[in-house]
């Protein structure tokens, strides 16, 4: 089987609730996502998505997405989409770094090899666990008493996790982690997440003062050596996200005893290939995860939930189902939330089908000329 075609689309997705807030104000009302599809040769398409947190996350931003699959596409014409070790090396190669680039192409290949094989790229993972996976919910930064009553929403709509986005005015944050714990019942889970927001005296003094309380603390600074060092001052348990980006990462962390739990997320690893390699390494020695992305719709959405519940349950800490946070839909049959868990369907491949009348007209496409077509800038 060979490459013969791929296309990339942009598509905005607006947030239900407006816009979403986290650490040093940032704030994104519409998320700039892009879709990706590879056609073969036998027939079999498959789809991808790239969905950067703004410009200010990560390194990573979506114009930039773009530009670099119209430097990588060409030299993947031709390729097996099923040869996915060799494809990424073959990425690896010809570009250096920038693995949210090379996400949305792996996923749309691993489409291909489950429609292919006649299974669900979670059966290729490594097999289901369970009929379903639970979920966090995100809440976006605002005043204490907002969040409480946005928890109290999601509470009754199934959720048992919650990410308070915190690392803002520290006082302020400890009133909004002490405000959500009084409501919280048997069986739930907090996680104060500070994206990188706190300074280290100001993270000394908020996980001071929430010490009592069962909480997760998440990503606190900037660095991982400020992390580390706020993870040596606490008894609570601890979330890496931000710093981790690799095998190596995990592997220092582990050694360093910096984390309880660490986030995964799939394009930050370059792909479901890449992000299968470290959930397997934390399985083996011992580190549960959080499965997700840095956000995305229901394509995006898919290869979270084939990565999620592939992973043994005890090792899944949580999950996310970002479909659910925006209000256009771009792919029939895509996992949907149900009480707070989502699951995959049982179609091969990722079980989804991209809706092209809402992907529009191509960003640009690839051909078996080696050619990019560039249809707008």
């Amino acid at each position: 089987m060979k490459i013969t075609n791929i296309t990339t689309y942009q598509v905005d997705l607006p947030l239900h609730e407006g816009n979403y807030n986290w650490s040093g104000g940032k704030s994104v009302d519409v998320f700039d996502s892009t879709v990706v599809i590879v056609e073969t040769d036998e027939g079999y398409t498959g789809v991808g998505e790239i969905c950067p947190l703004g410009p200010v996350y990560l390194p990573s931003f979506a114009r930039g997405a773009r530009a670099g699959l119209a430097e990588l596409s060409p030299l993947l014409i031709g390729m097996d989409p099923t040869a996915l070790e060799v494809l990424n090396r073959h990425m690896d190669i010809n570009l250096k770094g920038h693995p949210y680039v090379k996400s949305a192409l792996d996923v749309a290949c691993w489409d291909i090899l489950g429609q292919k094989a006649g299974l669900p790229v979670a059966i290729l993972l490594g097999g289901k666990y369970g009929s379903n996976f639970k979920l966090y919910r995100a809440i976006s930064q605002e005043s204490p008493e907002a969040m409480v009553k946005k928890v109290e929403k999601y509470k009754n709509e199934g959720y048992t996790k919650f990410q308070l986005k915190v690392g803002g005015d520290y006082q302020t944050d400890i009133e909004r982690i002490h405000a959500v714990a009084k409501i919280m019942e048997k069986g739930d889970t907090l996680v104060a997440d500070a994206n990188t927001g706190w300074l280290m005296h100001d993270a000394a003094k908020v996980v001071a003062s929430v010490r009592e309380l069962n909480v997760y603390i998440e990503q606190p600074c900037l660095s991982y050596e400020e992390c580390l060092n706020i993870r040596q001052r606490t008894s609570l348990p601890f979330i890496l996200d931000e710093n981790i980006d690799g095998i190596s990462q995990i592997l220092r962390g582990y050694n360093d005893r910096a984390m309880d739990v660490v986030n995964i997320k799939i394009s930050k690893f370059g792909g479901l290939t890449k992000a299968r390699q470290a959930r397997d390494l934390c399985v083996s020695i011992g580190l549960a995860m959080t499965i997700e992305d840095t956000w995305g719709g229901d394509i995006v959405t898919a290869a979270i939930a084939h990565l999620a519940h592939s992973t043994p349950t005890n090792f899944l800490f949580s999950s996310t189902d970002f479909n659910s946070y925006v209000t256009q839909s771009i792919a029939d049959d895509a996992p949907q939330r149900q009480n707070g868990c989502l699951s995959i369907n049982q179609r091969p491949g990722l079980g989804i089908t991209a809706k092209m009348d809402v992907l529009g007209d191509p960003y640009f496409t690839c051909d078996s000329n080696e050619s990019v077509n560039i249809f707008t800038s």
